[in-house]
């Protein structure tokens, strides 16, 4: 019964494996690089200068320029820089021409230390492999529900993994290499379990994150069905004010600051909604940063009187249940993470994208081995092989495609940061015709190579199309531009040297199968 057992179990893991395999290499992949997704909209939009300037004259600023920009508008929104972007980011939303409608919202970047507007490229930056993770570059919800059920089928996959191998932690400590299969069968072994917390905490979290997309049953019954009244109990509005059309000047809004980091225990603030500014029904409401704590607090703000800045509200403590899905929220998201532990969740999700990916690998290799006398693959397996590439290297191919367009496209392009996206899948979109065009081996040693050929190049490409170069960041102390190029170049270094253990393997394989063809010859002679 217990072998019974771990042999459907065996099959489980196999299947789910197979069936959403490269969908979850691709939302482990994006997911991993959104981890420096901040870091990545600043390689993306070098126009914007990393400076070191105090959060309380950047604020100053930002109200000094939309007071002269935007001194009638309805509300003002104010993203504060940070060590991770650099950018000081203003919008103001006019008020609405008739009832119901929404006023015109305009957006600019600010230079935090002088306050000059920044011209930055139109770029989606690394926000566009954030969005990919979870929506998969479908319309709402339908990209979030097939990342869930993948996330699901993860899940499913770890559990019955863990059954199969019932010497898993042994076999972690047994490496053959040069074996062929069972040496991709010892690496995803060892993957899987060097980072198994990671791999259970991550994908736990992600169902916890969505929890009342995919079980709405309690929502539904307590609410009767309305799921709106839910949202508005646990993330309750503002009461804002209406303009009192009385005009009066706005306070300073930098000492607020201190005000609201005495309400949050030295918490930091990340953004500043005024509403009604200039107007004696001003408000001016402060949200608090996700990125000083592990417990996410959803929608913890203070709200200040714009006038005379005395504290209106501040929302309560989070409830248990809250914080228990706040923490599930702040693990999965590491917004908390500083450089390092950042970098430990980057090669973390580096191991479990590797791990799908050799299990793919060892899945389509085993059968493999059952037609290699005949030399002909059926078409199922075929299917596989061409996916198992455009789904892997192709991918890879894409993401680096998706930085060279982001310095080839023309700075003016009418919908630039759509184009930088189209590229990205264009090239995904090529890599799959290219896999169905080459066999095997081959197709894989060109991508890998041209993959670590676009990401190789990727810092002498910033030298030729910016004055953003490594000589340039590393002087400025610019690190996230310089760790960006320098990554791209060690990236590139270690898919050159894949695609040449895969050329090497594809020769030995070329040698080993000519000689069987010699020695069923000569035995049929």
């Amino acid at each position: 019964m217990k072998e019974g057992f771990r042999q459907a179990m065996a099959w489980l893991h196999t299947w789910v494996g197979l069936l959403f395999g490269w969908l979850l290499f691709a939302i482990f992949l994006t997911g991993t690089l959104a981890y420096f997704k901040d870091e990545t909209t600043h390689w993306m939009q070098p126009e914007i200068p990393a400076r070191s300037v105090s959060t309380e004259s950047s604020l100053t600023l930002a109200q000094d320029y939309l007071q002269q920009q935007a001194p009638g508008a309805s509300r003002w929104i104010i993203e504060l820089p940070s060590a991770r972007e650099p950018a000081l980011s203003v919008r103001w939303q006019q008020a609405p021409a008739k009832p119901g409608e929404r006023g015109q919202l305009t957006a600019k970047l600010l230079d935090p230390q002088t306050g000059r507007e920044v011209q930055a490229r139109d770029t989606q930056g690394g926000e566009f492999f954030y969005r990919f993770h979870f929506q998969l570059q479908m319309p709402y919800p339908w990209g979030r529900w097939l990342s869930t059920i993948a996330a699901m089928v993860m899940f499913v996959g770890l559990i019955s993994g863990i059954i199969t191998h019932k010497k898993i932690f042994k076999d972690f400590f047994t490496f053959r290499p040069r074996k062929g299969q069972r040496s991709w069968l010892d690496g995803h072994n060892a993957v899987g379990v060097l980072v198994l917390p990671f791999h259970l905490m991550i994908t736990y979290s992600s169902l916890v994150i969505f929890m009342s997309m995919v079980m709405p049953a309690s929502i539904l019954a307590a609410y009767k069905g309305d799921v709106q009244a839910f949202f508005s109990d646990v993330f309750p509005a503002a009461n804002i004010a209406k303009a009192a059309g009385q005009p009066t000047p706005l306070l300073p809004l930098a000492p607020l600051l201190e005000k609201a980091r005495g309400q949050w225990a030295g918490g930091q603030v990340r953004r500043l909604t005024v509403n009604n500014p200039g107007d004696a029904n001003a408000t001016v409401v402060l949200a608090r940063s996700g990125a000083d704590r592990v417990v996410h607090d959803f929608g913890s703000a203070v709200t200040f009187n714009g006038v005379t800045g005395q504290l209106l509200a501040a929302t309560p403590a989070q409830a248990m249940p809250m914080a228990v899905a706040g923490t599930f929220y702040g693990l999965h998201m590491g917004h908390f993470a500083g450089p390092l532990l950042r970098w430990l969740y980057f090669i973390c999700g580096l191991a479990s994208t590797a791990m799908i990916g050799t299990g793919l690998v060892i899945w389509l290799g085993k059968r493999q081995l059952k037609h290699a006398r005949s030399s002909v693959m059926p078409f199922e397996l075929r299917l596989v092989e061409v996916l198992n590439i455009a789904g892997m290297s192709g991918l890879v191919v894409a993401v680096a495609g998706f930085f060279w367009a982001n310095r080839l496209l023309p700075i003016g392009l009418a919908e630039r940061g759509n184009w930088e996206v189209n590229s990205f899948f264009i090239l995904w979109a090529l890599s799959l015709l290219h896999a169905i065009s080459r066999r095997g081996r081959t197709a894989w040693v060109e991508q890998l190579s041209l993959a670590a050929l676009l990401f190789g190049a990727v810092p002498l490409l910033n030298a030729l199309t910016t004055p953003y170069h490594l000589g340039t960041s590393l002087i400025e102390g610019d690190w996230a531009m310089a760790g960006f190029d320098l990554a791209c170049l060690v990236s590139g270094l270690f898919l050159a040297w894949a695609a040449w253990k895969m050329r090497r393997a594809a020769k030995t394989d070329g040698v080993r199968q000519r000689a069987q063809a010699i020695t069923l010859e000569q035995e049929a002679n």
